[in-house]
C-alpha cells in the first residue's frame, strides 16, 4: 500500500502517516535504508514521531516517558525487551509502500515485563 511520495521523506528524517487504518513511523536512516515501525509507542501509545529524533545515532526518544528505541532494528534500548513491530516495505522510485498484513490483527507490540 503506498504510504507517501519518496519526496515527502527526506533522508536523517522520520515521519507519521496511516496506512489502512494503522499509525506507521517511517524513517529514512542516514545512510539510506527506510524502515517501517509501529507509530505508537509499546508502552501507552504515544506517538513517535512526536519525540525526540537523533539522526546521527538513529536513537528516537519517545516524548511520553523518554523511552528510547534504536531505529536501525527496532529495539528498546531503554529499557531494553521491548521491540517495535516493523512493517514490510519497498521503495521505489517514486513511492515508499508498507505493507500491512491482511490478517485481521493489530500490528501494535505492547511491552510486556
Amino acid at each position: 500500500m503506498n504510504a507517501v511520495d519518496r519526496d515527502e521523506l527526506w533522508e536523517g528524517d522520520i515521519l507519521d502517516v496511516e496506512v489502512e487504518g494503522e499509525q506507521v513511523l517511517l524513517v529514512h536512516l542516514s545512510g539510506g535504508d527506510v524502515k517501517a515501525y509501529q507509530g505508537m509507542c509499546p508502552h501507552q501509545e504515544v506517538l513517535l514521531a512526536d519525540g525526540e529524533w537523533d539522526e546521527d545515532s538513529a536513537v528516537l526518544l519517545c516524548g511520553g516517558h523518554k523511552w528510547e528505541f534504536d531505529m536501525k532494528t527496532g529495539a528498546g534500548l531503554n529499557p531494553t525487551g521491548c521491540q517495535l513491530y516493523e512493517y514490510p516495505i519497498r521503495v521505489t522510485e517514486n513511492q515508499v509502500e508498507v505493507g500491512i498484513p491482511q490478517d485481521g490483527q493489530r500490528h501494535h507490540n505492547r511491552f510486556q515485563p
